[in-house]
């Protein structure tokens, strides 16, 4: 299965919730390219947004201790679809293509984006949208493009701060705190905000534990 365990203490704070769901079994269930290829919506989901090549499959990896359960690499693979996994049987990890991915036409692109926004807009099982930013860049023009559309469907949303292990702590501070001035802008953004590392697993029980709180 090429499990890893989970991190067994990382920041202060009670995760012990998050840290047992996340060791339960977790497995890839289906990607679907259209509305009607979406699963029957008999569990909560949550789905993870960003940019292409953020670090959405890298983050799904982590959090789940296991190796190759999403498709991570330097171009899109199965993230061309809407891939959907199933955790334990209590909640649907679901990772949506990322956006402003420029190698593909834009037909196909917009053909991508036009069936994560549907999903977005009509999936009444969608507790939260887990919106990923590369730390090292922060807020982007395009980011709040996708916050906007994210607005629009009212889908409360969180924002997970990746690959934080390239930065100093003191770019870790400031980015965090640009990020939380960014999303007053945006009402269906929380205002906390996560720093991660899925390489050096920084921050990913205060996420489990953040997921675990929606079953």
């Amino acid at each position: 299965m090429n499990r890893e365990a989970p991190d067994p203490t990382e920041q202060d704070g009670d995760f012990a919730e998050g840290r047992h769901l996340f060791c339960q079994p977790c497995d890839f269930m289906l990607g679907v390219v259209s509305l009607q290829g979406l699963p029957e919506p008999t569990l909560p989901e949550v789905a993870f947004a960003g940019r292409s090549n953020v670090g959405k499959s890298s983050l799904i990896n982590a959090l789940t201790g296991r190796k190759g359960l999403a498709k991570a690499s330097g171009t899109p693979g199965r993230t061309r679809e809407l891939n959907f996994f199933n955790l334990n049987d209590q909640i649907r990890l679901v990772d949506l293509p990322g956006y402003g991915f420029a190698r593909a036409s834009r037909d196909l692109v917009k053909r991508w984006q036009n069936v994560a926004n549907l999903y977005l807009r009509g999936r009444a099982n969608l507790k939260r949208v887990i919106l990923l930013i590369d730390a090292r860049h922060g807020l982007k023009a395009i980011d709040h493009e996708a916050l906007d559309a994210l607005d629009e469907t009212a889908v409360s949303t969180v924002v997970v701060l990746t690959k934080a292990d390239k930065i100093s702590k003191s770019a870790q501070a400031k980015v965090l705190k640009e990020t939380q001035e960014g999303l007053k802008r945006h009402v269906v953004a929380y205002p906390e905000v996560f720093l991660t590392s899925a390489e050096k697993r920084l921050g990913l029980d205060a996420v489990r534990q953040h997921i675990a709180d929606l079953t």
